[in-house]
């Protein structure tokens, strides 16, 4: 069979300032079938814990090693078929660039991937996270599923070899009739999935802007309420959080990507993060138990 191909290219721009932070301009293509790129960025800065990976997010979210003040300019081109129908599964090509348009082919690792793929549709009612193949030259791949017709954001989250982690943002639509935006006003700290029970506490009584908070997840078993004994690392650490902000359109500075404590007692998760602006934000956080891989949503609000 053979697609039409929509290319859309995204591209990123990182500027570092003086020690470990780093300052990000923003700009807009627009491919050849009306689906746009849009790239928000804003500052990135570190906050190192002793050496741990428990580190504190700031502003998107991403807390970067110490660095020097060379830096690459990179962008993100995503090949995708034209027309795509819903719940089918959809190839999906990555190329990552430099400023002269040559392939970056050099990448560093981070949460046991060299490339974390979070799509989202623009409502925030779906949410996927895939890892891309590398196939080399700079060149990613994946399959990817859009169960109903949306405008869908795919955030690409990869590192440079000796580089900080790069964000692109892309968009997708699927045609067809888009479902009506769900009600957001629902903030239930409790999430219940077959055999696990999630809740949500968090270090201080109200999530205001720029605050540190401590989001404590706590795993229960659903039949008796007791603390899971059985859960295993993802990706390298106890569990995974992907924050993305309610907004229109989705930009880079809306995504947060936390990383877990690694003191969290049994039975918990915890993540230290602050929020760059007050809103409604959607978390998604995941962990695995017995080789499966589970995903507890929240809603929650930012004064």
């Amino acid at each position: 069979m053979k697609y039409s191909i929509t290319v859309i290219a995204a591209i990123a721009a990182l500027l570092l300032t003086q020690g470990c932070s780093s300052v990000l301009k923003s700009g807009e293509t627009s491919s050849q079938e009306n689906t746009t790129t849009q790239i928000d960025r804003d500052g990135r800065s570190n906050n190192n814990h002793g050496g741990h990976s428990n580190e504190q997010m700031h502003h998107n979210g991403h807390a970067n090693n110490h660095q020097s003040d060379r830096s690459i300019i990179t962008e993100a081109k995503l090949t995708a078929p034209k027309n795509i129908v819903p719940n089918q599964s959809v190839p999906l090509v990555i190329n990552i660039q430099d400023s002269q348009r040559k392939s970056v082919t050099k990448f560093d690792t981070f949460q046991e991937k060299l490339m974390h793929l979070i799509v989202v549709s623009d409502d925030l009612k779906i949410f996927d996270h895939l890892h891309p193949n590398y196939k080399g030259n700079g060149r990613f791949e994946v399959n990817a599923n859009f169960p109903e017709p949306n405008i869908y954001t795919i955030f690409s989250d990869y590192k440079p070899s000796g580089e900080n982690e790069r964000v692109n943002l892309m968009k997708l639509t699927v045609p067809g009739s888009t479902p009506v935006p769900q009600d957001l006003a629902k903030y239930s700290n409790t999430k219940i999935l077959p055999d696990t029970k999630i809740n949500l506490n968090f270090s201080q009584p109200n999530l205001k802007v720029g605050q540190e908070v401590t989001l404590k997840f706590d795993l229960k078993e659903a039949a008796n309420n007791q603390p899971i004994k059985d859960l295993k690392p993802y990706l390298g650490e106890k569990g995974h959080l992907v924050i993305i902000k309610s907004s229109s359109p989705l930009t880079v500075s809306d995504y947060i990507h936390a990383h877990a404590l690694k003191n969290s007692p049994d039975g918990q998760v915890q993540f230290v993060t602050s929020f760059p602006q007050s809103g409604t934000y959607k978390l998604w956080m995941q962990f695995n138990r017995n080789g499966k891989v589970n995903t507890a949503d929240f809603w929650v609000n930012v004064q």
